[in-house]
């Protein structure tokens, strides 16, 4: 979980995270959001990949990653039951109250 929480307080790694919630991406379409060199960028995907939130593939000369959802979750999950913290599934809340612990 502390690898997790190391590639999650990075703004940059948390923008890649971001980014790729809308699907795969190559390395360089990744790169092309920010501003700074190509080994930075490697660095901050090595970090994601070591946390187990991003994986990678080699697709001709292209290196193509993908966001690793449960991973995530369940790093959310376990950080929650750390601290006494009680989740359950829900689908719609239906209540204000439950809107609000949702938000929170």
């Amino acid at each position: 979980m502390s690898l997790v929480f190391k590639a999650l307080s990075d703004p940059t790694r948390r923008r890649v995270l971001e980014l790729l919630k809308s699907g795969p991406q190559s390395a360089g379409e990744l790169a092309d959001h920010f501003d700074v060199s190509k080994p930075t960028m490697s660095a901050h995907f090595a970090v994601l990949r070591e946390a187990g939130l991003i994986t990678s593939e080699k697709q001709g000369k292209s290196v193509v990653y993908e966001l690793q959802m449960s991973v995530l979750e369940d790093a959310l999950l376990g950080f929650a039951r750390a601290f006494g913290w009680t989740l359950q599934e829900t689908r719609a809340p239906k209540t204000r109250r439950a809107k609000e612990a949702l938000s929170r």
